[in-house]
Formats: structure tokens, C-alpha cells, sequence
């Protein structure tokens, strides 16, 4: 069979789930099934797989999502944590109090403090803690929703430390080793860890440039859409304390994206960029120097803006505790993370070495799975921490049952969603093995055949589209980390093809997949609901895909820029 017609059929899987799920509006939990069984369909009538090597890869895939799934309880366990401790509506009062133009603080709270979220959470749960806090301080739910899905953006390739790189490029590791051991002149690598760390440090930079011109576009873009003057002159006017916050906040993201790896530049940039940012708005710092801008009473808003939860226009937040006590857990987390990830220190080698291993699944040599349970950040810290408040907050039996029993339920949709999606990734990038036993047409992978064919059509213009890929991953699954799962091995085969550098190639990948949150069907569905805009998925999209193009069109440029400056003789 020919490449392209593998390609086609490779694609099959990805075209129903986008069709399901976004045509008919199918959740997750019931369109990722759907997709998994047609791809293991696929390995076993196209590419002639055995069945029972399509089930091992596919238990490979469910304990690789019992991995993420476990950093995923960790994140939703610190949130419900400190949200039954009083705690977060402690830091909560805290930010209601720090200016009351409404640029400022959709700056300071969909900006950083977001990013701090995304950091040291993930999974979503920036905008769907920042949308209702932006709303309770007078914004309208329309705006507050599009604001915290746009800014949960640069901040996400680092998100939940660093998963959707250190858990997403797992279907990397032996292709990295191999061109690790062929070695060469543009080879920089030597390993997946040291591979992981280059995809860190290009997308940060390209990252970056966004983390500079998103704000101020968003400014303009809610003024002029849901300012009393409707004018993008407003939003703009603040573009100084846009600049000083991408400033605070790019500083530490860089430093530690390009020393330490990919776990904490978003962790650290938002708690470092948020500080900084906070202190400076109350001594007047860059703040804009016309009159304070407000939305207006809402008598005179447009009734689209709004939905079954109104926004407060006199809404306070009380203080549990102190600022210091609110915030100590996201400090200890920040502070247990540096401690347990820097080599040198000797932690990070003995808790990933703490694994519980899978070998030969289902017989199968080559299908290998573990979980290194105490190197998950689901554990040490997010559980260790959560465990830790308990006493820092001086919580009750029933706040910690409350806690821990609502951050257990909230796990069955993303589990269902999580082990189907990455048992199919599985299947993709297994289907190519090298064993003519199991793969008698020696056919190369799902995800190879979709790589070789659209080399074939785009050509050495792939660096202006590879986000996009990357854009589509995360509107479908939900996730830059299952987007990076699923198309890593995809963009490393078109930029093999094409010899561009894959470094350059696969970071555009994971800034792909992060900026598809703006637009991910599970994010608005998310924001939606706790702002009251239920029903309204569209509407939000239609306004949050504009940014998204735009994310993508510079990302795009950076990544021919990239390319032209290091491998010059490519083009």
C-alpha cells in the first residue's frame, strides 16, 4: 500500500475524533473510545499487527496515563485543598485589593497569576479558577472566560511541571537515542532527558515573543469588544504595565527554561512575575495614566456578555489567614520541586529510579511501560504538600475529607478520556516496529506515514504549519501533553524527512499544543460553566480563535527564522 494511503488511514482515527467531538459535540469520554478502536482497527486489517500486540500497546497506553492521571489528582487535590482551607479565597482577597482598573487586574490575574496556576497545576485549572475570580470583581462572564482561555497560553508547555514535555515526548525516547548514537554535526543530544531540556529552551524563546505582545493584544481586543468606548485605544494605553509584567514574569521563565529544564519556567516566572508585579502596582509602577478603566454599570452591557452568573459589582472576598499562610503550600511546592529536580543534590536520581516497571507486556519485548511513582510531581510534592496544609491551615477531619472525596470524583472523565486517548497514541506510534514478525509489510508508523505525506505536499515551508498540528492535538484531546503524545513522533518524521532541525520542530510542536488551549473544546467547556456561559462554547470560540491564529502566524515566522539562521544551507 502506498504512503499516502496509509497516511489517509492513519489520520482516520484523528478525523472522527475532531468530527465527534466538535461536530456533534461528543465529550471526550465517549469520542476517544470510538477513535482508539478504529486506530486498532487500522493496526490490525492495514497494518496486519497481531491483536495481541494491539492489546499490549494498548495496556502500555493505560499505564502511561496512569502516570498522568496522577499528576493530574495531585494538581485537582491542591486546588480543592486550599479551597476547602480557606485558602484560596484568602489569596483571592488578596488580589481584589491591589488596583481597581480592570486592565491592571486582568493582567495580574489572567496573566500571572494564571500562569503561576498552569505552573505548578495544569489541566485546565487556570481558567476555570482565574475566569470566576475575574468575574466576581466586576468583569463580564464572556470576557472573563476569553481573557483567562488566551493567556492560558505561553505558560502551558511548562504546565503541571513541565508534563506535557517530560511525560509528552516519551514516544521520542528511541528515536532520540538512535540519532543520539548516529550522531552528526547538528546533533546537540545525547539522551531524551537532554533532548527534553533543548525542546525546553526553543520554546520558551518562541513562547516569549507572545508573552510580550499577547497582553497588550488582549488589552485592546476585550476594550474594544467589551469597553464602554469600544475602542482598542484603551486596552492599549496600558501596554507599560504590560511590558513591565512580560518583563517580571520572562526574566525567571527563561533563566530557568534555558539552567534547570523544562519543569518550572512557568512555575517560577509566575510566582517571581506575580510578586514583582503586585508590588509594583501598588507603588504606581507603569500603570496607565488615564482615567481607571471599568466596564461600565451593567445596565448598559450587551446581554450576549453575560450568563446565569452574574458578575458582582460589589463582591468582596474574606481573609481565612494570612497572605503568607494562603500562599506557603504553592512556596513549599515551588521550593520541593527546585530541591528534587537538580541533579547535583542527589534526590532527583533516587526518586526516579523508584518505579514500578512493566516488562514484555502481554509477552512482548519491545512493550515496556513503568511509572516512576515518586518522581510524578502528583506525589512529591502536590500530595506531600496537600497533606502538609492540613496543618499549615489548620483544616478539620470534614475540609480534608471534603477535599480529597471531591478531587476523587472529578477523576472519572478524565480517566476514561486519558486511557483510550493515550492507548491509541500507543498503537500509533507502535505500529511501526521493525519486526517483520509483527509488522509483516514492514510498513513505518501511523504517525511516520502522515509525516512522509506531508513532507511530500509542504515541503520546506512545514516550520509555518507545525503549531497548528501541535494547535489541533490539544482542541481535540484536551491536552498539550496527550497532543505532544500523539504528534511528537509525527513532526520529528516530517522534520526528518525534510532535514530541518528537529530540536526546532518538535519545541514548535509543544508550543502548538499550548497555544490550542485557547481554542480546546474541554478548556471553554470548562470556563463556560463557572462563569454561567453554558451553551455559549461557540460564542467564546469564535473570539478566541482570532489570538490563536495570530500565536500561530508569529510562531510560525520564529520557526523560519529558527531554521534559516541554523541550517542556512536547508533552504
Amino acid at each position: 500500500m502506498s504512503i499516502g494511503a496509509l497516511a489517509i488511514i492513519a489520520a482516520i482515527p484523528i478525523i472522527l475524533a475532531l468530527v465527534l467531538m466538535v461536530g456533534m459535540r461528543w465529550p471526550a469520554t465517549r469520542a476517544m473510545p470510538l477513535a482508539w478502536l478504529v486506530t486498532a482497527l487500522a493496526g490490525v486489517f492495514v497494518w496486519q499487527l497481531p491483536v495481541g500486540y494491539i492489546a499490549a500497546l494498548s495496556i502500555q497506553g493505560v499505564i502511561t496515563a496512569i502516570g498522568i492521571l496522577i499528576i493530574v489528582f495531585g494538581a485537582i487535590l491542591i486546588l480543592y485543598t486550599l479551597r476547602d482551607s480557606g485558602g484560596m479565597e484568602t489569596i483571592q482577597c488578596g488580589m481584589q485589593n491591589i488596583s481597581p482598573d480592570m486592565r491592571v487586574q486582568a493582567i495580574i490575574i489572567g496573566y500571572l497569576f494564571a500562569a503561576f496556576i498552569e505552573g505548578a497545576a495544569g489541566f485546565g485549572t487556570p481558567a476555570a479558577l482565574a475566569a470566576p475570580l475575574l468575574l466576581a470583581l466586576g468583569f463580564p462572564a464572556m470576557a472573563a472566560a476569553v481573557i483567562c482561555l488566551v493567556f492560558n497560553s505561553f505558560p502551558v508547555t511548562f504546565g503541571a511541571v513541565g508534563t506535557p514535555i517530560v511525560l509528552g515526548l516519551t514516544p521520542l525516547k528511541d528515536l532520540v537515542a538512535k540519532a543520539a548514537a548516529a550522531g552528526g554535526a547538528n546533533v546537540n543530544f545525547t539522551d531524551l532527558a537532554s533532548f527534553n531540556a533543548l525542546i525546553g529552551q526553543w520554546a520558551s524563546l518562541i513562547h516569549v515573543v507572545m508573552a510580550f505582545i499577547l497582553p497588550i493584544f488582549m488589552l485592546g481586543f476585550i476594550t474594544r469588544f467589551f469597553g464602554p468606548k469600544r475602542s482598542w485605544k484603551t486596552g492599549f494605553r496600558a501596554w507599560k504595565f504590560c511590558v513591565f509584567a512580560a518583563v517580571a514574569f520572562s526574566v525567571p521563565y527563561l533563566f530557568f527554561a534555558w539552567v534547570l529544564g523544562p519543569e518550572l519556567p512557568s512555575l517560577i516566572g509566575g510566582l517571581v512575575g506575580l510578586g514583582v508585579v503586585v508590588w509594583g502596582a501598588k507603588q504606581g509602577f507603569c500603570l496607565p495614566k488615564d482615567e481607571v478603566f471599568t466596564f461600565g454599570p451593567q445596565s448598559k452591557w450587551d446581554p450576549e456578555w453575560t450568563g446565569s452568573v452574574s458578575a458582582a459589582e460589589d463582591c468582596k472576598f474574606t481573609a481565612h489567614m494570612s497572605q503568607f499562610r494562603a500562599w506557603l503550600p504553592y512556596v513549599l511546592i515551588g521550593i520541593i520541586l527546585v530541591i528534587t529536580r537538580i541533579p547535583a543534590l542527589g534526590l532527583k536520581g533516587f526518586l526516579a529510579h523508584q518505579a514500578i516497571s512493566f516488562k514484555a507486556i502481554l509477552g512482548f519485548p519491545t512493550v515496556n511501560a513503568s511509572i516512576a511513582y515518586l518522581y510524578l510531581p502528583g506525589t512529591i510534592p502536590f500530595m506531600l504538600v496537600a497533606i502538609l496544609t492540613i496543618a499549615i491551615h489548620g483544616m478539620n477531619g470534614a475540609k480534608v475529607k471534603a477535599a480529597w472525596t471531591d478531587s476523587i470524583a472529578k477523576m472519572k472523565n478524565p480517566a476514561i478520556a486519558l486511557f483510550f486517548a493515550v492507548a491509541l497514541v500507543s498503537i500509533f506510534r507502535g505500529s511501526g516496529i521493525g519486526d517483520t514478525t509483527l509488522n509483516p509489510n514492514a510498513y513505518p508508523s501511523m504517525p511516520l506515514a502522515m509525516a512522509h505525506a506531508v513532507a511530500a505536499i509542504v515541503g520546506l515551508g512545514w516550520p509555518m504549519f507545525a503549531s497548528f498540528v501541535g494547535g489541533l492535538g490539544a482542541f481535540i484531546t484536551g491536552s498539550n501533553t496527550v497532543s505532544d503524545l500523539l504528534f511528537s513522533e509525527f513532526q520529528w518524521g516530517v522534520a526528518t524527512t525534510l532535514h530541518l532541525p528537529r530540536e526546532i520542530i518538535v519545541a514548535v510542536q509543544a508550543v502548538g499544543g499550548a497555544m490550542g488551549n485557547m481554542i480546546c473544546i474541554h478548556n471553554i467547556v470548562a470556563a463556560c460553566a463557572v462563569v454561567g456561559l453554558s451553551g455559549r462554547e461557540g460564542d467564546i470560540m469564535r473570539k478566541t480563535f482570532w489570538p490563536f491564529l495570530l500565536y500561530g502566524l508569529v510562531t510560525g515566522i520564529m520557526a523560519l527564522i529558527f531554521c534559516f539562521v541554523l541550517f542556512p544551507g536547508t533552504f
